[in-house]
């Protein structure tokens, strides 16, 4: 009988999940984008000091709930090496921000090249 509520319970108030990916170079403002987002979406969420934010290795996950969905950011490091890595995320997920740091002139060209490596892969 547990089960039974409990299944009708988690039927009657899940969410529907999207995940969505935040790309781009490294130092392109992946993190800071991720924790303003959080910010302004989580009452309770304070958020990460934007002074301390420093180059991602690997993953950041945030989580936020808009109406009856909830989205799941996987903020990808944006290092060479690291974007061999971003098809296999692509293929999985519902969203790509592709963050550009438009101050940065010199890598326009670079980021253009890992964006478009990335949707012809």
């Amino acid at each position: 009988m547990y089960t039974l509520l409990s299944g009708l319970y988690k039927y009657m108030f899940r969410r529907d999940e999207y995940c969505i990916l935040i790309l781009g170079l490294d130092n392109a403002g992946k993190t800071t984008f991720l924790e303003q987002t959080k910010t302004r979406f989580n009452r309770n969420y304070k958020g990460m000091s934007l002074s301390k934010i420093t180059t991602t290795v690997g993953l950041n996950i945030g989580t936020i709930d808009v109406g009856k969905a909830r989205l799941m950011f996987w903020d990808l490091g944006g290092q060479e090496e690291l974007q061999s890595l971003w098809d296999k995320y692509y293929a999985e997920s519902h969203g790509v921000i592709y963050v550009i740091d438009s101050t940065d002139e010199e890598r326009l060209s670079e980021t253009k090249r890992a964006f478009d490596l990335l949707i012809h892969s």
